[in-house]
């Protein structure tokens, strides 16, 4: 080999060298960079404990396309029944251990109390401001000005019932509370429970109350003013509506044990077509699309406005109706950033809305009329009517207008009235007393 062809091998030979190690440190920075990517975790507490059907299935299918989006985010969920839920909640608030992003219940009884102590991360409203959230289903999750919660669902109360169950037993579907009180008797006759409903879960019964109130007066306002005025146990009208609860206790109105039933178990009666009706909210849309029901249930189940009462005020559509759950950040959590994003990940419209309408999983907090497809499901159907039919509607409901100690003591006060521990005189007289304890 000549000294010029050597020269050219040794000059090739490290141009060689020098582009493999180029690469080589390219290569390795990539590597590096890839590997030592941080991983986030974040907590997500939660009151949907089933997470295949209803809003426990829109909320897992998110979390998992958010994971599968940003591989380096690990969501860690622990989901509980609402109960249990609130127990729990309230250790991590006394131990300053919130969750990245938990669930919230947008009323002053539940809510208020975490946004004066300083517990949810501010929401700016340049964040979701093409969201489709109306100003009045944002109010309860505001303080002085600030917005710390998004809803995710629009709730109302309706009297769901098993069209199969009316037929055989020729039962015409209650428009009045008489004719409620009958068809209660009726089914009652021929071993079917009337009306599933959680008593032990308390909430319900206050609920029902307040239908009752409604239907008597046909005034949304006559019960708040009545407690924040402090002149309860005169009113006629209240009183009415306890003996109204009362009477259809009396009649068997509702399933043998109902005060020990808890919210799976109300639901299960219905769905199993044990019970002819179910008194709940629109949260349970998901019920005529659920995989873990029966055919037979979901082509039966269908709506209805409660029942008018005669001779008393309230329309069908004076409805009660507010926005109720929903989610906040940790304003204390070591990934504030990233919880944050994953809430507005899931609540973009095109998700949660969309989504979640489509498949017959929610009524959700946002406009969902713009995604009706014209495929939606019965419940849909007669839940889209009974809401935009409204001529009144409640807002928060009356157990959640005041303070976590008013909304305990008064839901207990309704189970022990329809357990009848306490007369509907004495259940008004102690409904005062506490409201001169806890209303300001």
């Amino acid at each position: 080999m000549s000294k010029r062809t050597l020269k050219v091998f040794i000059s090739v030979l490290l141009v060689t060298v020098m582009i493999v190690s180029l690469f080589a440190g390219i290569q390795g920075t990539f590597t590096a960079s890839a590997s030592t990517k941080k991983t986030i975790e974040i907590k997500f507490f939660s009151n949907l404990p089933d997470r295949t059907s209803n809003q426990g299935k829109l909320e897992q299918m998110l979390i998992d396309s958010y994971m599968k989006a940003n591989p380096n985010v690990k969501i860690k969920v622990e989901a509980l029944q609402d109960e249990p839920y609130k127990q729990k909640f309230k250790v991590y608030v006394a131990t300053n251990q919130m969750p990245d992003i938990f669930m919230v219940w947008g009323q002053p009884s539940f809510f208020l109390p975490v946004m004066k102590a300083g517990y949810a991360a501010e929401i700016k409203p340049e964040q979701i401001k093409d969201y489709g959230f109306k100003t009045s289903s944002l109010k309860d999750f505001m303080y002085n000005g600030k917005i710390y919660g998004l809803p995710r669902n629009t709730d109302f109360m309706v009297l769901y019932y098993n069209k199969g169950l009316f037929s055989k037993y020729n039962v015409k579907v209650p428009t009045t509370f008489s004719e409620l009180l009958n068809a209660a008797k009726v089914f009652r006759k021929n071993g079917i429970a009337p009306i599933a409903i959680n008593g032990k879960d308390k909430w319900i019964l206050a609920i029902l109350y307040q239908e009752l109130v409604v239907k008597e007066s046909g005034d949304q306002r006559l019960i708040y003013d009545a407690i924040s005025k402090k002149s309860i146990s005169k009113n006629q009208v209240l009183l009415k509506a306890a003996k109204d609860l009362v009477e259809l206790v009396n009649v068997g109105g509702f399933q043998d044990a109902f005060v020990a039933a808890d919210y799976g178990a109300a639901n299960n009666l219905f769905a199993q077509e044990k019970a002819a009706m179910y008194y709940m909210g629109s949260w349970e849309v998901g019920m005529a699309a659920n995989p873990n029901f029966s055919d037979s249930f979901k082509k039966n189940v269908d709506a209805t406005y409660f029942p008018i009462i005669s001779g008393g005020k309230g329309k069908k559509t004076d409805i009660l109706a507010w926005h109720g759950g929903g989610y906040a950040v940790s304003a204390s959590s070591k990934v504030k950033n990233e919880a944050m994003k994953l809430l507005l990940y899931m609540m973009h419209p095109t998700r949660w809305a969309k989504i979640g309408w489509q498949q017959g999983l929610v009524v959700p907090g946002q406009n969902w009329e713009k995604f009706m497809t014209g495929k939606e499901t019965v419940l849909q159907k007669k839940l889209t009517q009974i809401f935009s039919s409204a001529t009144s509607v409640s807002g928060t409901v009356w157990q959640d207008a005041f303070t976590p100690n008013f909304k305990t003591e008064a839901e207990t006060l309704c189970q022990m009235l329809v357990a009848k521990a306490i007369t509907p005189e004495k259940f008004l007289a102690k409904i005062e007393e506490l409201a001169k304890l806890e209303v300001k």
